[in-house]
């Protein structure tokens, strides 16, 4: 595949474009009072540097209220010192900032963390890191914008596992920090990391996801676990179910992905969650990108101004410099021939290959396995166990093929990632930068990314460029792409296995186009359906009314009392429901 020169600018001109219901209870005895009027008096410090912060603030005029869409208080004092000088930072090609600061410096680290980040072989401080460690040692309120791979984890693991050190945190207290993320993958990693820093510390730790056996986390939970990395869905379910679940005591709470938890359709379970949790506590949210819906949760998450860290601001380019990106036109019925064709002389790399639907991810994985290019698939319909699996199956490989819906698309620490494949268009920018954020990820490491567009979606290159990604047009010869169309459809006309799986995924297909956010550049009338259907290897269309689907929205989902799933947890397997399909 060749770059082809003019871009963006080329392509779009051709185109002519509560106070805790389950709280401690008075066993804890003398050690209970000790953390408490300990956390107390930091609790009292932090509140006397927020006061000067502010007053200085004040004085000099540049005091931002939170309110009305505008953001809180910029960050001041405390991490003056670690950007004050430009030479204090290096640009590094994983995604952020790498600066001259190292851990090994910060008195707020205990020597058994210290010794932990040395075993992982951790030394300096990302960007993010520097300038939010200081305001968060000292129990002040956070909420950071970054991107993905910026070094966020680190960021709020350390403070709150230093501020249970100082307290002399015990595991009869209960749970003093809940950490949620938005998916099971991405609170597996940041279980996995919280198990590295703990090595040398006393701290229990539980992991709080949708699909695992529930009955044995309540069991730990009543034992008592000091830090809880849960998903939303199910950590509600276990604060309103869980008798003996003491979180009464807690000290910190961190929401990870916060714009992500809110997209995904956690809004009301989180809302739930703050009204069970203790309001006197620490919080720091982190959130690639600032919404309506992230600002709205701000309001009520914290109880003042929260310091606000954001490291991306100024940049010029909102991916990561080490990603080579580029785009190809190509009709709907050459779209998998090209996919084949590129996938087969990169068998020796590591490739994500990005899907709209769960059903197409399964459909793909299936036939691409079936003529001789092993893949592996993640989506949200797999069981859990099967869904980790392949998760640590595919890190651990040096050279295998993803196949994915946006399930891996956010936060996943992914290593060695050589090539990221848009198959489908994501849903708006942000989405694009949050899968391209899987490669690029090590220090001074590269990586490649291809987004697969439709003639009639060449509008979305000038949504691209308006979000500072750069990416550059690639051609494809036609003479290059292998020649075996016709034997594909006679493998799906033959195959009844197949073929099945062909029409759920060609469905879902247009029902997930029908869906776009951005209608006016992905309008589902436009859609040459003859080929579309043969790329998913038709010589026929199956039946799909379109014009019904042209209006279609998702049907908003029913939980059951918090646990994340259908209410009674059923679902109707005749009743092929857009949520159902694209749901993660």
């Amino acid at each position: 595949m060749k770059r082809k020169g003019g871009g963006i600018a080329a392509a779009t001109a051709a185109a002519g474009g509560g106070g805790g219901s389950r709280a401690g209870s008075g066993e804890d005895g003398g050690d209970g009072a000790a953390w408490a009027g300990q956390n107390e008096r930091r609790r009292s410090k932090a509140r006397k540097v927020d006061d000067d912060a502010s007053a200085a603030v004040a004085e000099e005029g540049r005091e931002q209220v939170l309110g009305d869409g505008a953001l809180p208080q910029e960050e001041q004092n405390g991490a003056e010192g670690l950007h004050e000088r430009d030479e204090t930072r290096v640009e590094t090609d994983e995604g952020g900032i790498l600066t001259k600061h190292a851990f090994a410096g910060l008195t707020n680290l205990s020597e058994r963390s210290q010794a932990a980040l040395k075993e992982m072989g951790i030394t300096y401080m990302t960007e993010v890191q520097a300038r939010v460690l200081p305001h968060a040692f000292q129990g002040r309120d956070v909420l950071a914008a970054a991107r993905t791979g910026s070094g966020k984890t680190l960021a709020f693991l350390l403070p709150v596992l230093e501020l249970l050190n100082t307290v002399k945190w015990k595991t009869r207290n209960g749970t003093g920090v809940v950490i949620i993320s938005p998916t099971r993958e991405l609170a597996l990693q940041i279980h996995g990391v919280t198990r590295e820093l703990l090595k040398n510390h006393s701290l229990t730790f539980g992991l709080l996801i949708g699909g695992a056996n529930r009955r044995m986390e309540a069991e730990k939970l009543q034992k008592g676990v000091s830090i809880v990395v849960a998903t939303p869905g199910r950590l509600l379910d276990h604060l309103e179910n869980t008798p003996g679940f003491q979180y009464g005591n807690l000290q910190a709470l961190v929401i990870d992905e916060a714009d992500r938890v809110l997209e995904i359709g956690f809004e009301e379970d989180i809302q739930r969650i703050l009204q069970l949790l203790p309001k006197e506590r620490q919080t720091m949210l982190f959130s690639a990108t600032q919404t309506t819906k992230v600002e709205d949760l701000v309001r009520v998450s914290f109880r003042s101004k929260p310091v606000y860290v954001g490291v991306d601001d100024s940049r010029a380019v909102a991916t990561a410099t080490g990603i080579e990106q580029g785009f190809v036109i190509v009709p709907s019925e050459r779209r998998f021939v090209l996919l084949f064709t590129f996938l087969k002389k990169n068998m020796q790399k590591k490739v994500i290959v990005f899907m709209s639907s769960c059903n197409a991810v399964k459909y793909y994985a299936e036939l691409l396995s079936f003529i001789d290019i092993p893949v592996l698939s993640l989506h949200g319909k797999q069981k859990q166990q099967k869904r980790t699996a392949t998760f640590f199956e595919f890190c651990k490989a040096k050279a295998a093929i993803l196949v994915c819906t946006d399930v891996a698309a956010r936060g996943l620490d992914i290593p060695s990632v050589d090539w990221i494949i848009q198959f489908d268009p994501p849903d708006e920018p942000k989405e694009y930068i949050h899968r391209v954020g899987r490669t690029a990820r090590g220090t001074n490491s590269t990586g490649h990314a291809l987004l697969f567009l439709l003639p009639s979606e060449v509008a979305f290159l000038k949504y691209l460029k308006a979000a500072r990604v750069p990416v550059n047009e690639y051609d494809f010869p036609e003479s290059k792409l292998a020649k075996i169309q016709p034997q594909l459809e006679r493998l799906i006309e033959k195959n009844y296995y197949l073929n099945r799986s062909a029409r759920e995924a060609y469905r879902s297909y247009i029902m997930s186009y029908a869906s776009h956010s951005m209608k006016h550049v992905f309008d589902v009338q436009q859609l040459d359906l003859k080929g579309v259907a043969r790329s998913f290897c038709f010589s026929v269309p199956p039946n799909v009314n379109i014009s019904s689907l042209a209006n279609h929205k998702a049907p908003k989902l029913e939980r059951r009392n918090g646990g994340g799933g259908l209410k009674n947890n059923k679902r109707n397997s005749k009743q092929d429901r857009l949520a159902m399909l694209l749901r993660d």
